[in-house]
């Protein structure tokens, strides 16, 4: 059984999105805190991620956001985090929210969140970590992803014995109860450098 002390959450910055979303990614925020579990996040204050901290907090739980300096000077940082780290670049704020964190959950987002995603998931098919990731499917937005995803195992461009390196969800309540039922993986992520 995985101790889950701390999920890094992928999900959109727009604040124009579904309400289905927008209460979705409080809800989270607001089951973490509940359950004592750390939300590491992309240390902005707007969109869903906003959202996901902002309901932890105001939950009593803690939220470490890990931001470019350039998105901080942009003035888009959430300056109640619990904790607020600033990194370079954009692989360093990755890597620091991987090491940070005993799993991840996607909620729907876009390009960036695609980006986090496919590489988090990427590291765990290269054995470079084997934390779980569950992708919440609310309201079906990861529907395409899941038959893209699909196509791409049965046109042999996923290695047979990899179908298991994430897990859909159709809904918040169902994320814990996995993450805790799966084997306990942690530690920071191998160096993909020598």
């Amino acid at each position: 059984m995985a101790e889950i002390s701390s999920i890094c959450v992928y999900c959109g910055s727009s604040s124009n999105t579904r309400t289905s979303h927008r209460q979705a990614a409080t809800e989270f925020g607001t089951l973490l805190a509940a359950e004592g579990v750390s939300l590491i996040f992309g240390g902005g204050r707007v969109g869903l991620m906003g959202l996901a901290a902002d309901a932890t907090l105001k939950a009593g739980g803690r939220v470490v956001g890990v931001i470019p300096q350039f998105l901080a000077a942009r003035e888009v940082a959430h300056t109640k985090c619990t904790e607020l780290r600033t990194t370079v670049t954009m692989h360093e704020r990755k890597q620091q929210m991987a090491d940070l964190s005993d799993a991840f959950v996607i909620l729907p987002g876009g390009l960036g969140t695609l980006d986090e995603m496919f590489e988090i998931i990427t590291w765990r098919q290269l054995s470079l970590h084997q934390k779980p990731i569950i992708i919440a499917n609310i309201d079906g937005y990861w529907d395409p992803l899941e038959k893209l995803i699909q196509n791409i195992s049965s046109e042999n461009y996923i290695p047979r014995g990899h179908d298991g390196l994430f897990t859909f969800v159709s809904c918040i309540a169902e994320i814990l109860p996995i993450l805790r039922a799966m084997p306990s993986t942690t530690g920071h992520l191998q160096s993909d450098h020598p």
